[in-house]
């Protein structure tokens, strides 16, 4: 079993910035990749950015140029950087860990963007 623990969501005024973090723990032999998506009241969730263990990164068109993608294998964590938010940013932030054969998602994170 796979756990994910997310951390960083807050409130932000729009302009500001947040670091999302997500520790991946429990039985992992090897993970295929990492990333994170994002669900808005009354929406689907959907893709923000996704890094591969090789170090691919995939954007959001709404996340390009603003947001950044990275990893510590070390930690089995990954991290995204929100900068230059807006209110059409709000959403609950979820984790997503892509081992052999399935996945996991993590509890999610509420970020809030205030205008």
């Amino acid at each position: 079993q796979v756990q994910l623990l997310e951390s960083g969501g807050g409130l932000v005024q729009a302009g500001g910035s947040l670091r999302l973090s997500c520790a991946a723990s429990g039985s992992i032999f090897r993970i295929n990749g990492m990333g994170w998506y994002r669900q808005a009241p009354g929406k689907q969730r959907e893709l923000v950015a996704y890094i591969t263990t090789g170090g691919s990164t995939n954007y959001a068109d709404s996340a390009k140029g603003r947001f950044t993608i990275s990893r510590d294998s070390s930690k089995n964590s990954v991290y995204l950087q929100m900068n230059s938010l807006k209110p059409e940013d709000t959403a609950v932030y979820y984790c997503k860990v892509v081992v052999p054969e399935r996945f996991y998602w993590g509890q999610g994170t509420q970020v809030t963007v205030s205008s």
